[in-house]
């Protein structure tokens, strides 16, 4: 499998990482974390609108770019290289692959506005440690009148405040429907204050929730097929955001090794000091083919075992950098002035995100050990 960037693909990343560079730098994060918000509305307004990174896997007949899975890794490594705070994974790897799973004229509609910019999107899920997001657990819908009741537990949604659209994936009886709410709705979405200062993050009680048959998107049902390809593709998102993460955090301790003077020398000459930052670059070179290989793997089952082999290490890989990143900036790391702690912060979060390490490799052995038994 040749896994060489083509020159389009290198002048989407090379811009990209650009781009962030100059609007997500340090100071730029701080100040949107200090207004406790957690996202930039004109660094989304950019790339959204006037770049159309939200567009880049819509089909071209929806008003997408139409690339593929790889042009979207690349873009989420950017993103979570910088810690930049914008719905992007919420919109990209969420929304626009389950609009794409439910594939009716409804969910079109709502690919086409999200393509030119119009809307942010994510989906509220009922247990987000779930490696099965969409299968509809923890919400049901119930058919009444003219429309319809949503009732259920929403503890954790991404972006949930800046999203035009939000996706719930309710069950009625064995098939999955999805509803689109919008503001308008009257659904109440509400601001948690987490850990993770970068990324919105809100609950909702959907308690006898009314809404009317409009809101439903799908049409009897989504297919399990599509369902599962969606969520093999959310978690290949964040797999790629995790691996930005860690390169994130590499740079900013090699950066500042490099400039720490000890005993008359940089403590970036020590030895052990070059042992722990060669063992992490190791990883995430390896972290990275695996991502990349997954991109572009055409069976369906192969890529939804290679993503959870790549969440498993993207999870473990962002955890450690950003760790030794606090460890190799000494007594400063801990400290708000210095960003350190954001990129941890942010990798505890991810950890629980679709399914914690130990539930992707779970979910490896069910597929690889004889009967499923993953014991």
């Amino acid at each position: 499998m040749d896994l060489t960037l083509t020159e389009d693909q290198i002048f989407i990343r090379d811009e990209a990482r650009r781009l962030l560079a100059s609007k997500a730098d340090g100071d730029a994060l701080r100040r949107i974390v200090s207004r406790g918000d957690g996202i930039d509305p004109d660094l989304w307004a950019t790339i959204s609108t006037e770049l159309g990174w939200c567009a880049m896997t819509i089909p071209e007949k929806h008003g997408g770019v139409g690339l593929g899975l790889t042009e979207l890794v690349l873009l989420m490594e950017a993103v979570g290289e910088r810690l930049a705070p914008v719905p992007l994974w919420s919109t990209a790897c969420l929304g626009v692959p389950l609009l794409t799973a439910i594939g009716t004229q409804a969910a079109q509609v709502w690919l086409e506005r999200i393509a030119v910019g119009d809307a942010a999107a994510t989906v509220a899920i009922a247990d987000m440690n779930s490696v099965n997001p969409f299968q509809g657990g923890g919400v049901t819908a119930t058919r009444q009148g003219g429309g319809y009741i949503l009732q259920g537990q929403l503890p954790l949604v991404t972006d949930a405040q800046v999203a035009g659209l939000i996706l719930v994936p309710a069950r009625i009886g064995q098939d999955v429907a999805v509803f689109g709410l919008e503001p308008s709705t009257g659904s109440d979405f509400r601001r948690l204050k987490t850990l993770d200062h970068t990324r919105q993050y809100c609950a909702h009680s959907l308690n006898d929730l009314s809404v009317p048959e409009s809101t439903r998107l799908d049409r009897n049902g989504v297919n399990a097929d599509a369902l599962a390809e969606a969520e093999t593709i959310a978690n290949l998102g964040l797999a790629a955001e995790q691996a930005g993460l860690a390169r994130g955090a590499m740079d900013l301790t090699l950066e500042y090794i490099s400039e720490r003077v000890q005993f008359g020398r940089t403590i970036a000459s020590f030895q052990a000091i070059k042992h722990r930052c060669a063992a992490l670059e190791v990883d995430l070179a390896e972290l990275r083919a695996l991502i990349l290989g997954a991109a572009v793997q055409p069976d369906p089952r192969e890529r939804m075992l290679e993503v959870a082999g790549a969440r498993a290490l993207a999870s473990d890989l962002a955890f450690r950098a950003s760790e030794e990143a606090i460890q190799l900036h000494g007594g400063v790391g801990f400290t708000t002035e210095y960003a350190p702690h954001l990129y941890f912060k942010r990798a505890q979060a991810n950890w629980h995100l679709l399914g914690s390490p130990e539930r992707h490799l779970d979910r490896i052995a069910a597929h690889c050990l004889p009967d499923g038994d993953a014991a």
